[in-house]
């Protein structure tokens, strides 16, 4: 991505985007080394794993941090087990349940309308033997009335199969579109439901996989063979049962190849199920990396990580390969063995039915209709193993996508939700013997208990990792505490409605994320109601205007992608701008200043006594500049609040937030 505005080079180089997820862009240690000289890629395919000694690819378990969390990019239903790929499936047969049930009247249509297409083809066979049994006799008598009925028949057959065919291909392909619509909306959905905690473990190349691999997958077997693949499942039962009714000494004769054909398509649809669900893994792999690589372009390019990027790209296109190759490899064994089976019993019917016929057993036409129902009889087998490649890609693909739909908020929307206080929300927030941690083994915050009036700036200081953006994250309820309660006057959040939470509270970053469209459009987003005057109003408060207004098209400007023609400073201000004009009872400000230059640090400062005027703040940040027009500071460690005070009193005192003034004022200085 590039920006036409001014960009801080520093920031450029140092960091991603927020979009980035730290475990898929870039692999771990890899600046230092530790893993650009593998000597061997594992593999795993459907369930094995199988090491060579090469060293052409890199370690793709450590790159993508599975040695620090083994799940970390698997839904919560995707457990790998045995039993977990059963569950998986029945989620899976149940979403597909779900999504076929408002549409069931045009399937009925559908199958009435297939089981005339089948019919009218299923009659060809038999207007051959009537053909050479009944017409053939009559013709050499000078009557060709027989004959000409049998054509005739033919002729109306033909096209009743076509009225049947054209008719299911326009009413399939309808709910197919109809089916992937409400699909991708329902995933759609329910992504942007899911809670932060998801999408910080869950890589956004993976959300990219499971709206387009995925779908595309389903989408081929709706679109080119869902017809093809139901057809030739009915011609299969339909020929057998007339076998049946022909001849059944002939037809013993074929059901001799059945025992054959169930071994091998029981084979077939066992090993070829784990075989196509490694290919929707594999390639999923290839989007992260794509995805994530591109999206990290200005980390790749300012440390020169392009040949080491591309390395791990060749080596989990290479796995993506393998995992086809082994798939198309069980098509190229089953397909041929049901040929073989085919062309064994075909002159195995030849040879007993020649000797029914010179014995007078049956007539010569019900011997090659018998053929050609044969011929219709296998001829579907095999192609069912091209259909199956569809199928099991599309099932494969369903249950990946049954496993997100599966995953639950970690911060659920309340059942019961309790409206706050009647009137403007005052804004008190209070935090309880809150405990906290983002891993089970490693509590960030011990037993914090915590209250800040109504109306009071906090601002929150410490060292990296003390637990400051945590406490933020709890209070915008990204996340719910282990233990103890987060409270906003006097309800708990996890009692709050989400939409009423949001209006309530608000948080702006470092990170702020502007959307392609106009300076306007990303301001109108904190209330999307407002009007022109109202965004204007908003910009003015916070020192935004001057700049917007210089901009080529004013508000009317398009940022392009994630603001690329804004200078990050800018970025900043709009989003501040955002906040404002959502006007929030809570407002937490999480290093929202530090990615300003001077200048811009103090034109916002100047606002943000505006902005912070008569209701709650916490403001987080290391640049004591932004902590001083704070009411309290707290000072944290190891989750731990062990200063607490004004901060022109802490400033006096020989404690930690003393030596943290001096150490920015020397930095001034120097």
């Amino acid at each position: 991505m590039t920006a036409s505005g001014p960009v801080d080079g520093a920031a450029a180089v140092g960091s991603a985007p927020a979009s980035v997820e730290p475990a898929a862009s870039v692999e771990p240690a890899a600046a230092a080394g530790s893993v650009d000289d593998p000597t061997t890629t594992s593999s795993t395919t459907s369930g094995t794993t199988t090491t060579g000694s090469t060293t052409s690819g890199p370690d793709l378990n450590r790159w993508r941090g599975i040695a620090a969390d083994p799940e970390a990019d698997r839904t919560a239903a995707e457990t790998g087990t045995v039993q977990g790929i059963a569950r998986l499936r029945s989620r899976s047969r149940v979403l597909l349940g779900s999504l076929i049930r408002p549409h069931r009247r045009l399937i009925g249509v559908a199958v009435v309308l297939l089981l005339l297409q089948n019919a009218a083809g299923m009659a060809g066979p038999y207007l051959v033997m009537l053909g050479i049994d009944r017409a053939i006799a009559p013709l050499r008598a000078g009557n060709a009335g027989p004959l000409v009925a049998v054509a005739t028949a033919f002729g109306l057959a033909a096209v009743a199969e076509y009225a049947g065919k054209r008719g299911f291909l326009t009413l399939s392909t309808r709910i197919g579109q109809a089916i992937l619509l409400d699909l991708r909306r329902r995933v759609y959905d329910h992504f942007l439901r899911l809670s932060v905690s998801f999408h910080e473990r869950y890589t956004s190349g993976r959300l990219v996989a499971r709206l387009t691999s995925d779908m595309d997958s389903i989408a081929e077997l709706v679109d080119g063979g869902i017809d093809d693949l139901v057809l030739a499942v009915l011609s299969i039962v339909s020929v057998a049962g007339v076998l049946l009714w022909l001849d059944p000494p002939l037809a013993v004769v074929t059901l001799l190849a059945f025992p054959f054909l169930l071994w091998l398509s029981r084979w077939f649809a066992r090993a070829s199920a784990s075989a196509y669900r490694r290919t929707r893994e594999t390639v999923a792999l290839v989007i992260v990396h794509f995805v994530e690589s591109l999206g990290g372009i200005r980390a790749v390019q300012a440390f020169r990580r392009e040949p080491r990027n591309q390395q791990i790209f060749t080596a989990v296109n290479d796995d993506h390969r393998r995992a086809n190759l082994r798939a198309f490899r069980l098509i190229a064994t089953y397909s041929p063995a049901i040929k073989v089976i085919g062309n064994v019993t075909i002159a195995a019917v030849l040879a007993y039915g020649g000797m029914r016929v010179l014995g007078g057993h049956v007539e010569i036409g019900v011997l090659a209709a018998f053929l050609l129902y044969l011929r219709r009889f296998f001829e579907p087998m095999q192609e069912l193993s091209q259909f199956y490649n569809a199928l099991q890609s599309a099932t494969a693909a369903l249950e990946k996508l049954a496993g997100v739909l599966d995953e639950r908020p970690g911060v659920p929307e309340p059942t019961r939700p309790r409206p706050l206080p009647a009137g403007p929300v005052r804004g008190a927030v209070d935090l309880t013997a809150v405990s906290f941690g983002y891993r089970t083994d490693t509590p960030v915050l011990p037993e914090l208990t915590l209250s800040i009036p109504a109306g009071q700036t906090v601002a929150l200081v410490g060292a990296t990792g003390a637990g400051k953006s945590t406490v933020a994250k709890l209070v915008a309820r990204f996340y719910d505490p282990t233990r103890g309660t987060v409270t906003l006057d006097g309800i708990d959040l996890r009692d709050v409605a989400d939409a009423e939470l949001r209006r309530a509270v608000v948080m702006v970053t470092q990170e702020n994320h502007l959307f392609a469209g106009s300076v306007a459009d990303n301001i109108r987003f904190g209330r999307p109601g407002a009007d022109d005057a109202d965004v204007v109003a908003a910009a003015d408060a916070i020192g935004a205007h001057d700049f917007i207004a210089a901009l080529p098209a004013g508000y009317a400007t398009d940022v392009h992608r994630r603001g690329g023609r804004l200078s990050a400073g800018q970025r900043q201000l709009v989003a501040f701008a955002r906040a404002f004009l959502a006007d929030p009872a809570v407002l937490i400000l999480d290093e929202a200043t530090s990615s300003l230059d001077i200048p811009s640090e103090r034109l916002v400062q100047r606002a943000l006594r505006t902005i912070l005027a008569d209701r709650t703040a916490i403001v987080i940040a290391h640049r004591l500049s932004t902590v001083e027009i704070a009411d309290r500071v707290l000072v944290l460690d190891g989750g731990r609040v062990v200063e607490d005070g004004p901060p022109e009193l802490l400033v006096t005192r020989d404690g930690r937030y003393a030596a943290l003034h001096r150490q920015w004022q020397d930095s001034l200085l120097h």
